[in-house]
């Protein structure tokens, strides 16, 4: 076969030249063919997810109450720490509130606007302050004395 020299002084052998064709050729016909016969993105559900589970009013992937607010307090509470966070703290209003307007201060949570009172509303609601302590006080006991020796 023959070869030939370019500019630069590199040889190239015609059959280089026909492989190297051939692979641009694949590349590009593979390429054009994603972009015309792959998915188009109104078929492709971009951002939706599974639909939310919810089993004995309890919503299944964070173990919140389903009640009115939810899926507000899941899409601006859940987004930077978890669910168990709200669980354990019980709060009045005003005591919310303040943690809202600290987290705001603080820790760079957005302006929740008119979704605050949504988010408060549902969290005293379903998450309200105990009047009990960790266990409640023994009654009934019969007690008895120690005798020392």
């Amino acid at each position: 076969m023959q070869e030939k020299e370019n500019n630069d002084g590199i040889v190239f052998k015609p059959i280089f030249k026909i492989i190297l064709l051939i692979f641009t050729s694949f590349i590009l016909f593979g390429a054009l063919a994603i972009i015309f016969f792959g998915p188009k993105q109104s078929e492709v559900e971009i951002g939706e997810e599974e639909p939310e589970l919810i089993e004995d009013g309890i919503h299944v992937r964070t173990g919140l109450i389903e009640a009115d607010g939810l899926q507000t307090v899941i899409t601006n509470c859940t987004s930077c720490h978890s669910s168990k966070l709200i669980i354990q703290n019980r709060m009045g209003e005003e005591q919310w509130n303040a943690t809202i307007r600290w987290m705001q201060k603080t820790q760079g949570l957005w302006p929740l606007g008119e979704n605050q009172k949504v988010i408060v509303d549902y969290l005293t609601k379903n998450y309200p302050v105990l009047e009990k302590g960790r266990r409640p006080p023994l009654t009934n006991i019969d007690w008895y004395q120690l005798e020392g020796k």
